[in-house]
């Protein structure tokens, strides 16, 4: 590596002032200074002229100028080291090696293009300089363009990725929606085989009854028949001959009933023991009872509720109050925070219900482990066995998870529904005011044990602001068709 080196360094002092190549037939001028032969015969235009030397400038005679035999040899033993190029290309000009760039033109040019040709004082750098800057460029650009390949095929498989990842979601929630929408067919199908069995049991009980009566009447039609055979038969017989046989014959009050002549027959109806009209609205009752719970009937547990609170109609209101009422102390009962629990609690299946907040400005809800602590403030968070969500001034909706999550609620619900799937461990909350619909406000996640109680939080009240009740509504209240809900003012 160090003589590879060295020859390079060599040959840096062995180039033409005028090609900038190594010297070819070098000659050696009266100042001292050698060019190659082909150059000083360009610049002189013969080799019997003078001229100045083009590096320092000397007036020198050409013709007196002799071979510089050391230095060609020097070259000699550089060529036989390491041969030239034979592809290099010449100057088209000049015929001399292309060993220049102009920077200005943005071409390869040769020495003397640089010193008498169309390129003089313009910014000319060595071919080896520019090949290993731009080299230098393009590798640049190839790690740029890599990169930028990468970043596109890394977003690429994002992409890819995204898509199916949604194929396969959206293939789950059609699955999920095949099959309860097979469910809903087969309670469907249940309701109409019922139905049908119910219109052809009471339709079959008529009509054995009628095919009996059918039955009888027909034997009475058969008997009358051989009566009536019988009758004129005798009326054909002889004067002495009917005498005697007509005390044989049956009298007329031994003649089978005539039940149209005697009036007893009536017309049946069909009747099934519902109205057509009733059918859907039956099955919608069935359904609901066997999709989704029946909503819970819910009463408040004074003994758990702070003594600010009174409860009123039949303990279904709860209004926080400026003082507090005579109540005993228990372990059951919140002292700092404005609480009461309801009287039922879950420890398994699914339950419904709903709360009436009204216009009240804070308020929070929800359900709270049975062994939660109701001593001190209350820990709002999954962590210590409570779910909630709340509103704070009026407009913001908050559910206390760890960390608290905002809700971007655009309405303001005046009924939350609630509903808890314990085994699926969800608690969801729903916006229940428009009465054909339910919408999601806020699902939480867990593992639910021991039992659970509907918990209510009334919050805390200044100079008398957010004193409007909480009301749990009955299920009748729930279930049939209703305008917007009423202010719990109103109830």
């Amino acid at each position: 590596m160090a003589r590879k080196m060295s020859i390079n360094e060599l040959e840096d002092q062995l180039l033409c002032p005028i090609c900038l190549e190594v010297f070819k037939e070098p000659l050696m001028l009266q100042c001292g200074h050698s060019y190659c032969k082909a150059c000083l015969g360009s610049l002189a235009c013969g080799l019997d002229q003078q001229l100045l030397c083009p590096v320092c400038r000397q007036a020198v005679d050409c013709s007196t100028s002799p071979p510089n035999v050391s230095l060609a040899c020097l070259i000699q033993v550089l060529q036989n080291i390491g041969p030239s190029d034979p592809s290099q290309e010449s100057c088209p000009f000049h015929h001399n090696p292309l060993s220049l760039f102009c920077e200005q033109d943005q071409e390869v040019i040769c020495g003397l293009c640089g010193i008498i040709g169309a390129h003089r004082q313009h910014k000319l750098v060595p071919v080896s300089a520019v090949y290993s800057r731009m080299k230098e460029e393009l590798s640049g650009l190839i790690t740029e363009l890599q990169q930028h390949r990468r970043q596109l095929d890394e977003h690429i498989s994002k992409l890819v990725n995204n898509k199916t990842r949604i194929t396969n979601e959206s293939d789950v929630f059609k699955w999920v929606i095949r099959k309860e929408f097979q469910e809903l067919h087969h309670y469907i199908d249940e309701e109409k085989a019922s139905f049908l069995e119910s219109i052809e049991r009471r339709a079959g009980h008529l009509i054995t009854s009628i095919e009996s009566q059918v039955t009888q009447t027909s034997d009475a039609l058969h008997k009358l028949q051989e009566m009536e055979s019988s009758l004129e038969k005798l009326n054909n017989e002889s004067q002495l001959d009917f005498i005697r046989k007509y005390g044989s014959f049956p009298s007329r009050s031994e003649f089978p009933p005539q039940h149209p002549a005697e009036g007893t027959f009536s017309a049946i109806s069909f009747k099934p023991g519902f109205h057509q009209d009733d059918i859907k609205m039956t099955v919608w009752k069935r359904l609901l009872r066997r999709v989704l719970p029946a909503p819970e009937s819910l009463t408040l547990d004074p003994v758990t509720g702070h003594p600010l609170l009174e409860l009123t109609k039949d303990n279904t209101v709860v209004q926080s109050r400026s003082l507090a009422q005579r109540r005993g102390s228990n372990h059951e009962r919140f002292d700092s925070n404005n609480c009461i629990l309801a009287s039922k609690g879950f420890s398994w299946g699914k339950h419904y219900w709903e709360v009436i907040v009204g216009t009240k400005s804070h308020w929070r809800l929800g359900i709270i482990k049975g062994t939660a602590s109701r001593k001190g403030k209350l820990n709002k968070s999954p962590e210590h066995g409570v779910w909630l969500i709340g509103l704070k001034e009026g407009k913001i909706y908050e559910a206390f998870n760890n960390p608290r999550t905002m809700l971007p609620l655009t309405a303001r619900p005046q009924r939350i529904g609630v509903y808890l799937h314990y085994e699926k461990g969800e608690l969801t909350f729903y916006n229940a005011d428009s009465p054909d619909e339910l919408v999601p406000i806020y699902t939480f996640q867990a593992e639910f044990q021991g039992k659970l109680y509907p918990i209510l939080d009334l919050c805390w009240h200044e100079r008398g602001t957010n004193t409007l009740p909480i009301v749990l509504p009955t299920p009748t209240m729930i279930q049939r068709a209703r305008a917007p809900s009423p202010e719990p003012s109103q109830l």
